[in-house]
């Protein structure tokens, strides 16, 4: 039998979580001025948790790297967040969105905490008008609804490209509340570097002053992470450089099981690598799929032509461009889920038909787009034959309004405008499905320990449908963790303040000040970076959109062979007591070296294709899906949650078994 308890409500799918909170133990309000909370990480699920744990009123103590909880990746979201409001009248539903969500992640997510999920959805949406996100609307003033990958109808709210930014100013404003009047105790440019646990329960954090270099002893009732994904561990990816995995992780070394680390999604709609010398990638946002064709030419000499600069993509006419997902996916186009068409374009790419220099590139064109709104707007402003020209101008201007940001961002990098040039897109690392484990009341094996957001295994199985990371976090941070967390403190009301001059906390901080002072003092030859670069190539190579046994095999250990020679052949410049951005770096760079092991060991171990995780072993090989991912539901319908056990390579597995009761277990279709 599993030890893992995923309290999972009795009773009817639709009624667990209304059943659940009725019954649930509350803490009086006056107690709860009694009970501290610390909060790692104020994106949307750490800042509207702390937010609203504090209007609440418990005592919440909130941590961020950065100079302010503003700055935090979130803000990088900008598609649109989903919700089930049915404002557009097409079909949408609760149960919809629910079988969406499960369908897309590949059925390997745990169908109680999506239908909750779903539930909430429309909530988070009236909270976030309430604070003032100025959601696009409609001619009717209604808010408006756009269409993203997976679904057949549209239920992602929008703010032009910059949804994130708004939902989380709108989070950010509800922090400054509580910061104001004096619920929430803010430590910007703060991070935490390790976990205290007292008697088996989380107590209390160390962090660091990013600024000073001082090393904190932190302490509470309860501790929350909210800190993000890892995709950083490839290097180059779409995360904010500064994204970590160093809570995290810490916690998974203090007993936290890390669960399914081979799910990484790979976004198939970013800005091409340019060369050797970068340090991170560009998204261009999902919701460009909405509008936008994909493409490459159906003729190898135009493909080459192209490539010399003979030859421009305008110049290639309609009947010899291969919409490949059109093609392959009639029923959903250019709208197939990111793994699905992250993988198309790969295989357009390795098979020779990659647009740009380095053959990884496809095109993402708004041509028809464009045609299709100027002859909409030319009718609406009853212009009798209008001229091309016209048209072109009328139909740049809606696209503009609807993408404009995205446009300019794109024209920026590239150097090209993509109102009159396609735009040249390719799968690069984005969002991390897998991460710590956690029960439905969102804690992890750690009493006292919980993780929100995309920090933990999430609701989105092997794959997270576009437009729900928002929904996730928002939902974990506004309307779950906080009736959860009040079942666990109600048993601590008289427990008073947790003292910090304990052995627990003596230890703690011992462990964090000797592996800062190891580095700093450490008399190496390479920097920081060089280890990061290789572990990405790694990563990349063997564990990235396409994975096979020997190349993960030969994976875990090169990358134990790279962290053994970073341990031994470091160099950080500097001081630990001052400001010391390659000290913060080492510090994290250490951590991926380690999870990168565990991501390999996971995939490895999962003989199986299932959403982002693609084994080159597990493809149909006949039919109507030839070619497609292969599931194999018989041996791997579970979560894989890894146990510490001094090593990545030593983690011990545990499983929890995934029930589908409400929705069919079967091979996913989107042709």
């Amino acid at each position: 039998m599993s030890i893992l308890d995923s309290k999972i409500p009795k009773g009817p799918l639709a009624d667990k979580w209304t059943n659940y909170k009725n019954k649930i133990n509350l803490v009086n309000p006056a107690n709860k001025r009694n009970i501290d909370i610390i909060v790692v990480g104020t994106g949307l699920a750490g800042g509207s948790a702390a937010a609203t744990l504090a209007e609440l009123g418990y005592n919440v103590k909130a941590y961020c790297y950065q100079d302010s909880p503003r700055r935090a990746h979130s803000i990088a979201a900008q598609g649109g967040i989903n919700a089930a409001k049915n404002y557009q009248g097409d079909g949408d539903s609760t149960y919809r969105l629910f079988y969406d969500t499960v369908k897309g992640g590949d059925y390997r997510s745990r169908e109680a905490n999506v239908y909750r999920l779903a539930e909430v959805s429309a909530n988070i949406i009236d909270q976030c008008v309430a604070q003032g996100v100025p959601f696009a609307r409609d001619y009717g003033g209604l808010l408006d609804n756009r269409s993203f990958g997976g679904v057949l109808v549209s239920r992602t709210f929008y703010a032009k490209g910059q949804t994130g930014q708004q939902l989380l100013l709108g989070a950010y404003s509800a922090m400054n509340r509580q910061i104001a009047r004096g619920k929430i105790k803010m430590y910007n440019r703060h991070e935490m570097l390790d976990v205290v646990k007292i008697n088996g329960k989380a107590r209390g954090i160390i962090a660091r002053n990013l600024v000073t270099g001082e090393i904190e002893r932190h302490s509470a009732h309860a501790v929350v992470i909210a800190s993000g994904g890892y995709g950083n561990v490839y290097f180059l990816s779409t995360n904010a450089m500064g994204s970590n995995a160093t809570a995290a992780w810490k916690i998974h070394k203090k007993g936290a099981f890390f669960a399914n680390p081979c799910y990484t999604q790979i976004h198939p709609t970013c800005i091409p690598r340019s060369g050797d010398y970068q340090s991170k990638l560009t998204l261009m946002s999902e919701s460009l799929r909405n509008d936008g064709r994909i493409w490459v030419p159906k003729k190898m000499e135009d493909v080459l032509a192209i490539r010399e600069g003979t030859l421009k993509p305008t110049q290639i006419l309609e009947e010899d461009r291969d919409y490949y997902l059109e093609r392959r996916y009639p029923a959903f186009g250019n709208l197939v889920p990111r793994d699905v068409a992250s993988r198309a374009a790969k295989e357009r790419c390795d098979a020779g038909f990659g647009v740009n220099a380095t053959g990884e590139a496809v095109y993402l064109d708004f041509t028809s787009a464009i045609q299709r709104y100027g002859t909409e707007q030319a009718k609406l402003h009853h212009i009798e034959n209008p001229s091309e020209t016209k048209i072109t101008e009328l139909g740049e201007a809606v696209v503009e309004e609807k993408y404009g940001n995205l446009f300019q961002m794109y024209e920026k990098i590239v150097d090209e405008n993509p109102y009159k040039t396609p735009m040249m897109i390719y799968p690069a690392t984005h969002y991390t499905m897998g991460g710590v484990w956690v029960d439905y009341n969102l804690m992890t094996t750690v009493d006292g320990l919980y993780c929100i957001g995309e920090a933990n295994f999430s609701d989105h199985g092997a794959n997270r449908l576009g437009a729900s990371a928002l929904m996730q976090g928002l939902a974990d941070g506004y309307f779950v963790l906080p009736y959860t967390i009040g079942d666990y403190l109600a048993n601590d009301i008289r427990t008073g303040k947790i003292p910090t001059n304990t052995p627990e906390f003596d230890a703690a901080e011992k462990e964090v000040t000797d592996k800062i002072n190891f580095f700093v003092n450490n008399k190496g030859e390479h920097s920081v970076d060089y280890y990061h670069k290789k572990l990405g190539k790694i990563m990349w190579d063997k564990v990235g959109m396409a994975r096979n046994a020997k190349g993960l095999t030969e994976a875990m250990a090169e990358i134990k062979a790279l962290r053994e020679d970073f341990w031994k052949n470091v160099k950080v410049p500097g001081s630990s007591n001052e400001m010391n951005p390659e000290l913060e770096k080492a510090g994290r760079v250490a951590d991926f070296l380690e999870l990168g092991e565990l991501f390999a060991k996971d995939a490895l171990m999962r003989e199986e294709s299932c959403g982002g995780h693609f084994r080159e072993e597990s493809v149909e090989l006949d039919g109507e899906q030839k070619g497609e991912a292969k599931r194999n539901d018989v041996d791997y319908a579970f979560v894989a949650a890894w146990e510490y056990k001094g090593d990545p390579g030593a983690a011990v597995l545990h499983k929890e078994d995934l029930e589908f009761k409400d929705i069919e277990l079967k091979q996913r279709s989107y042709k």
